[in-house]
């Protein structure tokens, strides 16, 4: 599918800017379009109104005083309108096409509030008590649990389109800045997430008393030491520190189990292995004795996740990057957000277009934090 700016012109004069911004959205949301299959000079002398005269008005090399200006009775709706989707496509296009580790392995969670308290009730254990014939059954009560997560930051930036950049037909390079704000805000967020689940940021705020995410005592041992990534046993010691977490509430065992493994590029290759043996053999079977068994893996229900950047993270907190992390990272994190990447457009006739040649301004933004939901999730592994 291709289409070019006359073609869109006539879609807008047809079906109405809603429509054909939305049309034009689909279609490069399924690849059958790119930003860079665009013009912007092309399209301003398209849909602007005496749309080649507006752009030779442009000619920074013309001298003398200029009657025909943006902001003089000259409609900029449609031109506006598809190149404020052009860019946020792609701003949006680089902020999802960075490897994100951290992103991929935590939930966001929509919230209008700047931090917030998220209550619970503690759980029973085991409370089941006899019921007699004819006896009433026993009341029970909950006692209270919450959770606060840390308030949420708001970081973008703004891209400008000059009046250089329309008539010398510039688009590259405003959709070369346009990617730049993506992959920024991709990155600090990433790196955001990154360090709340390596215990570089700590944000856990249990009823009412901050903790470090990582504990190697009550009121709970996630920590596992002296446990180097070298084969499956090293996992399983990470079972066994699962199965000694207790309930905070009740007592009892908290029904955990891990399905990822986190580690460093340093480790990756050998937490593939581990976890896509087709088989383990244990025993000694030297000299012509002794017995071997032969089993399948115990821990290939195991995924493993690695990135670049977790290593630049593990450095910059000084954490050996021979450290690793196993859990169920959904249950102890997430990012806490007050709203996705998000792209709005100045207003015409601003001070910006008479001091500054800009003709239309973007702004991206996006606010969130990374948040710590339950601790007891996910284990720390030292070597």
């Amino acid at each position: 599918m291709s289409i070019n700016a006359r073609e869109l012109k006539r879609l807008y004069e047809l079906d109405g800017p809603q429509k054909t911004v939305r049309h034009l959205r689909e279609a490069m949301n399924e690849g059958h379009l790119r930003p860079q299959d665009f013009s912007l000079r092309e399209l301003a002398e398209s849909l602007v109104p005496d749309g080649h005269d507006w752009v030779a008005s442009l000619d920074p090399r013309r001298g003398g005083a200029t009657l025909l200006e943006a902001g003089e009775g000259v409609d900029l709706t449609a031109f506006s309108n598809i190149a404020g989707q052009i860019v946020y496509t792609r701003i949006k296009e680089a902020f999802d096409a960075e490897d994100l580790v951290g992103s991929r392995l935590v939930d966001t969670i929509p919230t209008k509030f700047d931090g917030e308290k998220i209550p619970s009730v503690g759980q029973l254990g085991d409370k089941a008590e006899i019921v007699h014939p004819g006896m009433p059954y026993p009341h029970v009560g909950f006692g209270e649990d919450y959770i606060e997560t840390p308030s949420t930051t708001k970081r973008g930036f703004i891209v400008p389109v000059t009046r250089e950049a329309i008539f010398f037909d510039r688009t590259n390079l405003v959709l070369r800045n346009a990617s730049m704000v993506g992959e920024s805000l991709a990155l600090n967020k990433e790196k955001r997430i990154l360090d709340v689940i390596i215990g570089a940021t700590n944000n856990y705020k249990w009823r009412g008393t901050a903790y470090d995410t990582y504990q190697t005592a009550s009121p709970w041992d996630n920590v596992v030491a002296s446990n180097a990534l070298a084969d499956w046993t090293n996992v399983d010691a990470v079972e066994q520190a699962f199965a000694d977490i207790t309930d905070p509430n009740t007592g009892e065992p908290i029904l955990l189990r891990g399905n990822t493994l986190l580690v460093a590029p340093q480790l990756r290759a050998t937490a593939l292995r581990i976890v896509t043996a087709t088989e383990v053999r244990s025993g000694d079977i030297t000299a012509g004795s002794g017995t071997q068994t032969i089993g399948a893996n115990p821990v290939s229900y195991y995924g493993v996740e690695s990135s670049r950047l977790l290593k630049a993270r593990l450095d910059a907190a000084s954490i050996a990057t021979s450290t690793w992390f196993a859990g169920d990272f959904r249950k102890a994190f997430a990012y806490m957000e007050n709203w996705p990447i998000t792209v709005t457009q100045a207003p015409p006739n601003s001070e910006a277009e008479f001091n500054q040649d800009i003709v239309m301004r973007f702004k991206a933004s996006e606010r969130g934090a990374a948040a710590v939901l339950e601790p007891r999730a996910v284990v720390k592994c030292t070597a």
